[in-house]
């Protein structure tokens, strides 16, 4: 039986196989999915009118791509996935009208990314990320060292979730009291993130009361900050805005809400895959015991665990790709960074966790003007974890035998992750 739906589309190629996000397995079991998705139809035009790329080599020419817009609302009239917001064009000319564009730097081009990410940038680079290994440790050992009595807790909520939520809320001086209330209202955005055919009307209203939610809230903390500023992000933000670095309000909210969100997010997706992949691969968590949690270890958890599925691109220009197929101008690509890590062209065995790989030119943080922001941070704290665990610890058992899914096929993760620790 086929792992997708086929469906005929002999006006773009000839195949009958498609990617259909509305098939559950997508967030339950990805991966041969990808596989059969990336051997039938690496390149193919869906009935949902998007392109949609396989392979590692035609996802990186998009990613590199200059004409490659990560600004949906380049797409052309008549162009546009049957998923996208009716009211999508709409919404664009009245920022056009207005001046005022207060969408994330993740969904926007040079010269606003470049500027808003800059902005952003001097909080994660390799300086202040070392600075942050002590918070990160000593977090990370209270969290871990509360399970070493032999009982079942659950990893997510109390150690993938936690730890990254702890982190960033500590760079952005956000009040321990705060922190529980972030899990539900960043889930919701996290969902949000789907294509919209794939949400209900109340998952939708959901999303938007989340939005709300942190407006009001960082609203706030804006004119905290004002009042007694300190040394955290957000002063420094407030600061740019304050100082006439062409930072707006509506800039300041959503670059902190972005923030919040995918700071802690696709981290915790990372953390409790990698927790999951090493329970299930006793050969590669006894490397890790071996040799020590290594950058090369981190980025082959990365590749193995994709906590970032996919991810969409505008054409601004006609553009050709693999075997002579041109991606017309104002259509949108959906470039499957999941089915990427596991082409077999470029990856050795790549269902196989091998933690001593090299070269590894996985796409799991993206790559080009959008590589993550945080990368640099979210190795730090996938380091830290193993570390810390591998310390006390002879090894991990899960405590279940179905793991649970969220159904996002985005920001894939899991919703709990039952484990019990073997204090060492």
């Amino acid at each position: 039986m086929s792992f997708v739906a086929e469906w005929k589309v002999t006006d773009y190629c000839d195949h009958v196989t498609f990617y259909d996000p509305r098939d559950p397995r997508w967030s339950v079991n990805p991966g041969p999915m990808f596989d059969e998705i990336r051997e039938k139809a690496p390149i193919h035009r869906s009935p949902n009118n998007h392109w949609v790329i396989s392979r590692h080599a035609d996802s990186l020419a998009v990613l590199r791509s200059s004409v490659a817009s990560a600004d949906s609302l380049h797409v052309e009239p008549g162009k546009e996935p049957l998923s996208f917001d009716d009211r999508r064009r709409e919404k664009r000319q009245q920022m056009i009208a207005s001046g005022e564009n207060n969408r994330p730097f993740l969904f926007r081009d040079a010269p606003d990314h470049t500027r808003l990410r800059g902005l952003v940038q001097k909080a994660f680079t390799p300086r202040r990320v070392n600075e942050m290994e002590g918070f990160v440790t000593n977090a990370a050992r209270g969290m871990i060292r509360r399970h070493l009595d032999g009982g079942t807790f659950d990893a997510v909520h109390e150690l993938a979730w936690s730890l990254p939520v702890a982190v960033i809320c500590e760079m952005l001086d956000i009040p321990a009291s705060d922190h529980e209330s972030f899990q539900n209202q960043s889930a919701l955005l996290a969902r949000g993130l789907d294509p919209d055919f794939l949400l209900s009307a109340e998952e939708k209203r959901d999303r938007d009361a989340a939005v709300e939610h942190f407006i009001v809230y960082f609203h706030q903390l804006f004119e905290e900050r004002r009042r007694a500023p300190g040394s955290d992000l957000l002063s420094a933000l407030v600061a740019a805005h304050d100082g006439g670095d062409a930072l707006t309000h509506g800039e300041l909210i959503s670059t902190a809400i972005l923030l919040l969100v995918a700071g802690h997010e696709t981290t915790m997706n990372l953390i409790s895959g990698s927790l999951l992949a090493l329970a299930r691969d006793q050969e590669a968590q006894q490397v890790l015991r071996a040799e020590g949690v290594t950058r090369t270890a981190v980025d082959e958890l990365l590749r193995f665990v994709s906590p970032v599925q996919l991810t969409g691109r505008t054409m601004l220009d006609d553009i050709e790709i693999g075997d002579g197929i041109t991606l017309d101008k104002g259509s949108w690509t959906m470039v499957l960074l999941g089915a990427a890590n596991r082409d077999p062209a470029v990856f050795d065995d790549p269902t196989r966790l091998n933690l001593r790989r090299e070269p590894n030119p996985q796409l799991g943080f993206g790559f080009g003007m959008h590589h993550c922001l945080g990368a640099p941070l979210a190795r730090l704290e996938v380091q830290v974890v193993l570390r810390e665990l591998l310390a006390v610890s002879t090894d991990w058992n899960i405590m279940t035998e179905e793991i649970r899914y969220r159904p996002n096929i985005v920001l894939r993760g899991m919703e709990s992750l039952p484990l019990s620790l073997i204090p060492s």
